[in-house]
């Protein structure tokens, strides 16, 4: 089977959506992931079920497909980047993360996404992980149960340092939420080397609802353009022919927004070239 690919707007940043749609769309990539932000697609912003409607149609003009990312860094805090979370110690922090991510899952359904992918978050200090872990699945239950309703898959994020940070994690997690899926960054699973991430594209292949991919090296948790990493694209990519993933494969090379008129048309021109003989 082909693979789908896409590049998300979050290595876009300095360009206005619409650009970023169509360099995306000119580079022959089969989607995108919107990372919902103050510049791309404000959910914060009146009007913003206009705005979904607009960037929907010209997604099908295109004929382009979408994920939804919701980790913008300080769309919900100017002064403190991705807070509140779902274990936020305030409650009011954490009602305003869950209407956040309702929300997404409501601009999901008009733009006919594969999924909205999101993440725990970090506790702070002094925050007993069994709270964290208790504040994470009540908001985790009004989220599904949102999304369930709008007919959205959500997939969650394991991310290093955040409470939930392993596939593991994500495992143990979802026994409780049978509806949650997956979202997997190949490159955090060389952060954290639990597992090496073809092992974990085909061992999750069943909840996977999204994967994202770019190069990183063993332990650091930098996203770089292929290439400059230790990842092994074609491992991942024979990976996913084998499970039949037909998803989105989703780049994230967010520091490379001051190139990504370059960075764009590199990154797919990489993985197909790294395809594996069919």
């Amino acid at each position: 089977m082909t693979l789908r690919f896409a590049y998300n707007t979050n290595g876009a940043a300095n360009h206005r959506l619409d650009d970023a749609i169509r360099l995306i769309a000119d580079a022959g990539y089969d989607g995108i992931a919107l990372t919902l932000d103050h510049h791309h697609l404000d959910p914060l912003a009146d009007g913003w079920a206009r705005e979904a409607e607009r960037v929907a149609a010209l997604l099908r003009s295109l004929s382009l497909g979408v994920v939804i990312e919701t980790g913008a860094r300080y769309l919900l805090d100017p002064r403190d980047k991705h807070e509140p979370t779902l274990v936020t110690a305030d409650p009011d922090g954490r009602r305003r993360r869950v209407a956040f991510l309702q929300r997404a899952t409501e601009i999901a359904a008009i733009l006919d996404a594969e999924t909205v992918s999101f993440w725990a978050g970090v506790p702070k200090a002094g925050v007993d992980p069994r709270d964290a872990l208790a504040w994470l699945d009540a908001g985790l239950a009004q989220v599904t149960d949102h999304a369930n309703r709008a007919g959205i898959p959500v997939s969650l994020e394991p991310e290093p340092g955040m409470l939930i940070e392993t596939v593991e994690d994500f495992a143990a997690l979802a026994v409780s939420h049978p509806t949650l899926r997956l979202a997997l960054d190949t490159g955090h699973c060389l952060v954290t080397g639990e597992i090496e991430p073809d092992a974990a594209v085909r061992r999750f292949a069943p909840k996977l609802g999204t994967v994202a991919i770019e190069d990183m090296r063993r332990g650091d948790h930098t996203h770089l353009p292929f290439g400059q990493g230790d990842m092994d694209v074609p491992a991942i990519l024979t990976a996913l022919q084998e499970i039949a993933f037909d998803r989105l494969v989703c780049v994230e090379l967010s520091r490379e927004s001051p190139r990504a008129h370059q960075a764009i048309p590199e990154a797919i021109a990489y993985l197909r070239h790294h395809l594996p003989a069919r």
